[in-house]
């Protein structure tokens, strides 16, 4: 099993009409409605708000198989993301977090334990800037970290950073904890500007990581493991939108390593190339079909079956 852990929100998406559609969204919730849709025993660590949206996101969660017994319920409103596309499909979010459900996070909406043997996932978008919502899940992975793999999307996103010194060295103290990292091209620019992504990746290692993954768009995926480097060129695609696709990837990457029991700390020191190559391959095929359709709308496990043979 695996345990996504951070906010879960409402994307308002633009429609053809000028307007916005609601859609379900907040990255560590696509990353779990992807593994649960790819069939892989997923429960999502959020807070969920008890309004109208609230219940919208418990359906749009339940009905792509992800188990909600860990949630915590809110009184507040559901926290909002309004989305604005490019014409290359790139997406720009502004959040509306402050007295919403997002924002109230406490130390004590923690669950008091997890299952045993489940890798624990946390998305940093939130978790890693927006207090208190950064103290609670710090806490998370200081205690869980003894017990279990532990996987970070930084997924740094700088509107929402206040406190660029605060945050890059909360980022550095998670890295310590963290046994598989996957981090954009942009979220590197972000956290170590100016700096050669190799040598960034090389200095992650030693801090703790066995797994560094870095997704570069167009021009592919660059993975370093225990046993070197995996680079393959982007797939090609017709864009829709981006929204969700990192989300999508993390998804397909964990569900790829967790069918072939490597999200153990034993088995993924001994991770082969060929292995990394393989869940590598299998994430990028589920970020690209998610990028043909609007929003965060992953793809189901029968959905990749026609691409190929040989998938996890």
């Amino acid at each position: 099993m695996i345990i996504v852990g951070g906010e879960a929100l409402i994307d308002l998406v633009p429609d053809h009409a000028g307007g916005y559609r609601p859609l379900p969204g907040g990255s560590p919730a696509n990353t779990a409605v992807g593994l649960g849709r790819l069939g892989t025993p997923t429960a999502l660590l959020a807070r969920l708000a008890d309004d109208h949206l609230g219940t919208v996101l418990r359906a749009h969660l339940e009905t792509s198989n992800v188990d909600l017994r860990h949630t915590a319920e809110s009184t507040a409103p559901t926290t909002l993301a309004v989305v604005d596309v490019d014409q290359d499909g790139a997406a720009d979010y502004s959040f509306y977090i402050d007295g919403c459900a997002d924002g109230g996070w406490q130390v004590t909406d923690l669950p008091t334990d997890l299952p045993p043997h489940a890798a624990l996932h946390v998305g940093g978008s939130f978790a890693l800037a927006v207090e208190p919502m950064a103290t609670a899940f710090e806490t998370l992975l200081s205690r869980e970290h003894p017990h279990r793999v532990i996987t970070l999307d930084p997924n740094i996103r700088p509107v929402l950073i206040h406190d660029d010194t605060t945050v890059r060295a909360r980022l550095r103290r998670w890295l310590g904890m963290a046994d598989i990292v996957k981090v954009s091209a942009d979220d590197l620019e972000w956290i170590a500007p100016n700096r050669p992504p190799a040598d960034v990746v090389a200095e992650w290692h030693q801090q703790g990581p066995v797994l560094v993954v870095v997704t570069r768009g167009a021009d592919g995926v660059h993975a370093s493991g225990p046993t070197g480097d995996v680079d393959l060129p982007a797939l090609p695609v017709d864009i829709v939108d981006t929204v969700g696709a990192g989300d999508a990837f993390m998804a397909g990457l964990l569900a790829a390593l967790d069918r072939n029991d490597l999200l153990t700390r034993t088995n993924l020191v001994t991770l082969t190339h060929a292995e990394l190559a393989h869940a590598l391959t299998y994430a990028q095929r589920v970020a690209a079909i998610t990028c043909t359709r609007p929003g965060a709308d992953s793809p189901w496990f029968d959905e990749l079956l026609p691409i190929g043979t040989n998938l996890p």
